[in-house]
């Protein structure tokens, strides 16, 4: 039985900040830094030009000194009152009533909470209390296309799902000048929050991706690369790490997913933004060029890189400019250490 991913619904933080913000921010706070200028140029040249927090720049849980309790409080609480945004339009969107939805899958990385978004969100949405739910909390950015994979096979599963994925992110919580390293000075200017919701169910509710099989979903975890990407909590938060061999990371994963697609044609690709390198290796890699990235790139360059979140945003993107009934769509996002989440499936219109 086929299974449908309908059109996502994204929901943007309340603050635009700049790149340029970003830069006087670093100026400020590290005028004697050796490499400043260094950092200068290349978080200019990071493909963003703005993004979204959910706190002002100047707020103690973004360039302020605020403790690691007080910074994942703050950034789940603003992650939960995205992803209810996103969940309830996303269901009025679809003319869908709380008690309809079958499923409940939720990704969230940053932020911390026992019980977790999902069961938060079944109080605050008034879904059925028995609904089927699965909180996804390390995939990070692989966490949308991840979250997707698990909502397809429930919905191969179990025909008639309705099957609500949401993902939310305050990748705000992770700017933190505690860190002075390069790739955290680049982190700073790279991430955004946000969060999405999306339905993917047994039959069509509009346009979307059409998945027939299992064997349109697929996971990969890159052996010996544990080191390339990496959370870390500490007294001052939450930090982001990452090594040289993380810059490469889509270039030695794309050869197992080449061998996985087996010839399958990919005329629109969905890719994870979470740099420019990382989207140019992927399409390249798929054979296709710089303007079937350009959802994509227009993400990363107006909203940075959503985490979780990016696939989706990227995913409605495609929708404003729809392909061609029957093009063969590719989802692709990676996460830490480094992994790679991908979904293969037709576009219908």
């Amino acid at each position: 039985m086929p299974v449908h991913i309908a059109r996502p619904t994204t929901v943007l933080a309340a603050h635009k900040i700049t790149t340029a913000e970003i830069a006087d921010d670093i100026r400020a706070h590290h005028p004697d830094h050796p490499r400043l200028g260094a950092i200068l140029r290349v978080i200019g040249n990071c493909g963003v030009d703005s993004r979204y927090f959910t706190q002002p720049l100047s707020a103690d849980t973004i360039s302020g000194t605020a403790d690691v309790h007080t910074r994942t409080t703050r950034a789940f609480h603003d992650a939960l009152d995205m992803a209810e945004t996103a969940a309830r339009t996303t269901l009025q969107q679809h003319d869908l009533a709380p008690r309809e939805i079958t499923g409940l899958i939720t990704t969230h990385a940053t932020g911390w909470s026992v019980p977790n978004a999902d069961v938060h969100l079944v109080a605050r949405l008034g879904l059925n209390p028995g609904i089927r739910r699965l909180a996804l909390t390390t995939t990070a950015c692989a966490g949308g296309t991840t979250a997707l994979i698990r909502a397809a096979e429930q919905a191969l599963l179990y025909p008639g799902s309705r099957i609500l994925v949401v993902a939310a992110e305050v990748l705000s919580t992770a700017y933190n000048h505690a860190d002075t390293a390069i790739e955290h000075m680049i982190y700073k200017a790279l991430f955004g929050d946000s969060a999405a919701a999306v339905i993917v169910s047994s039959d069509p509710l509009g346009p979307g991706i059409t998945i027939t099989s299992p064997t349109s979903l697929y996971e990969y975890a890159l052996p010996d690369s544990l080191h390339y990407y990496a959370g870390r909590l500490d007294a001052t938060g939450m930090h982001f790490d990452s090594t040289k061999a993380a810059t490469g990371g889509a270039r030695h994963v794309m050869p197992a997913v080449l061998d996985w697609l087996d010839g399958r044609q990919v005329d629109v690709p969905v890719i994870h933004p979470g740099s420019r390198p990382i989207i140019m290796d992927t399409v390249s890699a798929l054979g296709l060029g710089e303007d079937d990235a350009r959802h994509s790139l227009d993400t990363l360059h107006e909203e940075g890189n959503l985490g979780g979140v990016s696939v989706l945003r990227v995913l409605e993107r495609t929708h404003s400019q729809p392909p061609a009934d029957g093009a063969q769509a590719l989802m692709v996002a990676y996460g830490p250490g480094f992994t790679v989440s991908a979904v293969h499936g037709t576009w219908t219109n």
